[in-house]
């Protein structure tokens, strides 16, 4: 029995996802296909545009076999932690044999060179690193030129490190590094659009281009092609009853939870240094909705996801000591599932006999199954975050909800 492991937000699920599964299980020669999907908010800071668990059933769908979230805690996190928390839990299942990802450049020797570059951080690089900060530099572009200035011998491969796709990739190099894991990288080039390309293209356009139609030119209708017939038939079922939901669905919430602390301070929140802390304070002064709030925070070295990001943490509760001490417990508790297919039967009691985390399926469950502090507090992470997006939902279409310990694994 060979698995690969796909690391995914599917926000929505479309074409290239498909060919994504479909590549990697030919490629691998995989018997199945486990997804780990961030959860109801995303790497961006932002609430997905539709929920997990309805990205959960366009996924198996699509052609996965097991679909598991990603705590919330990592979902909405920076690409370091993203890639770790995700790694950590496909490692941590002991069933993985390969993790297939997409890349802009499709070679995994140019990433896995500057994924050890990166892990190697000599006193020059941290030097330069530090330098750039200071400068007002991003951290992306700072890490850049760090490398480019003490690493010539990667100037054929140092263009790698500008591209989105294999940003994540060498993130999941170094987590698979430093795990000394047995799960063997690949990787396969995206097709299609660029990552951030607005354009709609015959049958392969970006995610993001697919959420701006969706939502700003509501041109859902004409998107049939982006989509494989089943994924597009559940979406048309299910638009403008629970999707699609924007950034400033969350305009009304976020200054209501900084409101109700208004005297303290806000560097007890993941990632957030008493610089953000103070420009926050004085953004709040004058609100007028998320997409504002961002820009208004905006310094030189901060781009707009990072600070969509810090946002994120302190709508959700996400403090650096919850941080510190999941790092500390090697990241991962448990494994929630979120759907599986039928036919997957024999990989689930593999993982329940092989696996080093418990395998989540029904609340009810979780105070046996998860007996560390850390771990139950991780998962009422994602509860609470789910809850949330509940709430988005109502507020928008004024549909209510199944309550989160009563929702149903997605069963094909």
């Amino acid at each position: 029995m060979k698995t690969v492991g796909i690391i995914a937000e599917y926000n929505p699920f479309h074409n290239g996802h498909a060919y994504h599964i479909a590549k990697a299980k030919e490629v691998t020669g995989a018997d199945y296909c486990i997804v780990v999907l961030g959860g109801d908010f995303t790497q961006r800071g932002l609430p997905a545009m539709m929920g997990k668990s309805l990205r959960a059933h366009a996924a198996l769908l699509g052609g996965a076999d097991l679909v598991i979230e990603l705590p919330i805690a990592y979902s909405t996190g920076s690409a370091e932690y993203f890639a770790h928390g995700a790694v950590s839990l496909l490692d941590k299942l002991c069933v993985v044999d390969t993790l297939c990802f997409g890349s802009e450049c499709g070679n995994l020797d140019t990433l896995m060179r500057l994924a050890d570059a990166l892990l190697a951080e000599t006193p020059a690089y941290k030097e330069h690193l530090k330098r750039q900060l200071k400068f007002g530099q991003s951290y992306p572009l700072a890490r850049y030129l760090a490398l480019k200035a003490t690493a010539p011998q990667l100037e054929d491969v140092l263009p790698a490190l500008q591209e989105p796709n294999n940003i994540l990739g060498i993130e999941y190099l170094k987590a698979l590094r430093r795990r000394k894991s047995k799960i063997v990288p690949i990787t396969i080039p995206r097709i299609g659009a660029h990552y951030n390309s607005s354009d709609i293209l015959p049958g392969y356009s970006s995610a993001s281009a697919l959420r701006r139609a969706i939502t700003i030119e509501q041109a859902f209708p004409a998107l049939e092609d982006q989509f494989p017939d089943n994924v597009y038939a559940l979406m048309k079922a299910h638009l403008y009853q629970c999707f699609p939901i924007e950034p400033e669905d969350i305009c009304c919430l976020l200054p209501y939870k900084v409101m109700l602390e208004k005297d303290a301070d806000f560097t007890k929140y993941f990632d957030i240094n008493q610089d953000f802390s103070n420009r926050l304070r004085k953004a709040l002064s004058n609100y007028n909705g998320f997409t504002s709030l961002c820009g208004k925070i905006s310094s030189g070295n901060e781009t707009q996801t990072g600070i969509a990001r810090k946002l994120a943490h302190i709508l959700l509760d996400i403090y650096q000591t919850d941080i510190d001490h999941y790092r500390k417990d090697d990241y991962i508790y448990y494994a929630r599932i979120l759907g599986f297919r039928k036919a997957s039967t024999p990989l689930l009691k593999k993982i329940k006999a092989k696996s080093h985390i418990p395998l989540l399926s029904k609340l009810a469950d979780a105070n046996s199954l998860i007996p560390d502090t850390n771990g139950q507090k991780m998962l009422l992470q994602d509860i609470n975050a789910s809850k949330l997006y509940d709430l988005l939902i109502y507020q928008r279409f004024h549909q209510e909800t199944v309550n989160e310990y009563q929702k149903e694994i997605m069963i094909l």
